[in-house]
């Protein structure tokens, strides 16, 4: 965790919190899918989807660095703005 100094520190703490937050849920929706339904829409099998997001979430949880917590960052985001959705569309089919 960073420490808070000033302005600059409290945006630091939030946005940490919303990474972690963002990190769990990740983990959580990966968990609860099918394992076919990753393969079904052409993505990383489910296996590799927890490893990527349960390591992302260690980055983010351990103090390594604003390099690897990047790194963590947009493997997450590349997981709820690319992956989750067509996983869930193709459990659901199209909302139309």
């Amino acid at each position: 965790m960073y420490t808070v100094h000033g302005l600059t520190g409290i945006i630091m703490l939030a946005l940490q919190l919303v990474a972690l937050g963002a990190g769990v849920f990740a983990v959580f929706h990966a968990l609860r899918q099918r394992t076919d339904a990753f393969t079904a829409v052409e993505k990383l099998s489910k296996p590799i989807w927890l490893g990527i997001l349960i390591a992302s979430l260690l980055v983010l949880l351990l103090p390594l660095g604003m390099f690897f917590w990047i790194i963590a960052v947009v493997a997450i985001c590349v997981y709820l703005v690319d992956v989750r959705p067509r996983v869930d569309e193709i459990q659901r089919g199209p909302r139309w």
